[in-house]
């Protein structure tokens, strides 16, 4: 049995979210199904935002570069407010069908030096996990961090 759950929140340029979804046994997975973004100011100023949901803590290397070769990255968004064309829109939207089931990590850098927050929605779809593959997925969750 499936179940939806949605975050949403607001992250200044620079910054991540860490979004609590781990639990005691893991039993629980976790699939991202939507991520959008909006400015908090749109239409007032020119920017371009990447959005990033990561498998684990990016601590200081928060950056606007996509590189989906990163085995920790789970999904990306870009997103463009362009006051001089009146153009406004995610431009991009990329999610990997990988199911999880630790915290995950929400980033937010700028690839024009803008400064503006940006404000963010994810929805989720969670399942049941069996022991197998809770077991499974903590210990790829593990080697991820450990390989960092």
């Amino acid at each position: 049995m499936s179940k939806k759950i949605s975050f949403k929140g607001k992250l200044n340029i620079g910054t991540q979210d860490r979004l609590k979804l781990s639990t005691i046994k893991g039993k629980i997975g976790y699939k991202i199904n939507k991520l959008q973004i909006i400015s908090t100011t749109p239409g007032t100023v020119s920017e371009e935002v990447i959005v990033k949901i990561y498998k684990s803590d990016q601590g200081t290397s928060i950056s606007p570069t996509v590189d989906l070769s990163d085995s920790d990255i789970l999904a990306a968004v870009y997103y463009t407010n362009r006051t001089d064309t009146l153009l406004t829109g995610e431009n991009a939207i990329i999610m990997d069908n990988e199911v999880f089931n630790q915290d995950i990590y929400v980033t937010a850098d700028s690839a024009n030096s803008s400064t503006v927050p940006t404000s963010y929605y994810i929805e989720l779809e969670s399942m049941s996990l069996s022991d197998i593959e809770s077991t499974q997925l903590t210990l790829k969750n593990l080697r991820t961090i450990a390989s960092q």
